[in-house]
């Protein structure tokens, strides 16, 4: 039986990830059964009629923080209660997310995603719900709806069927923390202002064994 991985996004945004979904690597994924998306929107798992999701911190503090209790109430719906499976919370204090935090993604069954908004989520949520807490990079986002795209992106990527496999060998990150050699196509020349800009010669002589040192060479 084909292998396919359920993403679950929590979010109050749930339009924001149509476009993306709907395109490329993303779209093909799912319509082959690599993946399947599945985007829960928060504020359908609230009880009073202005379906309230945030509140004022206790102690103070600017913004308003999302509430434990619809995020708990969206886990206990979506958790298929396997054994390979996480659940993250999006947040600029996580763990950085890295390339072999997306290999380990690509093993599991179903991945569920909450995305924070405005001030942050309640500290209960990182410490009784969350198996982890991730980060893309050191900067503040104005939520995790983009976060979450970012790591179904590259975790997607990864699966079998996806991508053709020698792209994935040949890419950056593939080993350890390398970076890839640079490409290039036509034209061999391109002219910026009176400068000619020109494709490197090796790259263009049909020598093999010279283009493989010259990939090597230029590999960070």
């Amino acid at each position: 039986m084909k292998k396919k991985l359920r993403f679950d996004i929590i979010t109050i945004f749930p339009k924001a990830f149509d476009s993306y979904l709907n395109e490329s690597i993303i779209k093909r994924a799912q319509k082959q059964k690599n993946i399947e998306v599945r985007i829960h929107n928060l504020r359908d798992f609230t009880n009073d009629r202005h379906k309230t999701v945030d509140d004022r911190p206790f102690g103070g503090g600017a913004g308003m923080v999302l509430k434990i209790e619809p995020i708990y109430k969206a886990l206990k719906k979506i958790c298929l209660k396997k054994k390979k499976s996480a659940v993250v919370l999006l947040s600029a204090k996580g763990k950085l997310f890295t390339q072999q935090k997306a290999r380990e993604f690509s093993k599991l069954e179903q991945i569920i995603l909450i995305c924070g908004h405005y001030e942050g989520v309640d500290e209960r949520v990182a410490k009784y719900l969350a198996d982890e807490e991730i980060s893309i990079g050191q900067y503040v986002l104005t939520g995790g709806e983009l976060p979450a795209l970012t790591i179904l992106d590259a975790t997607t990527r990864l699966l079998p069927g996806v991508i053709k496999e020698k792209s994935l060998e040949e890419e950056s990150f593939s080993k350890t923390n390398q970076i890839e050699y640079p490409q290039y196509t036509r034209p061999e020349k391109f002219k910026v202002g009176k400068k000619n800009i020109c494709v490197p010669k090796v790259l263009l002589s049909g020598n093999h064994k010279n283009i493989q040192e010259w990939h090597k060479k230029h590999q960070k």
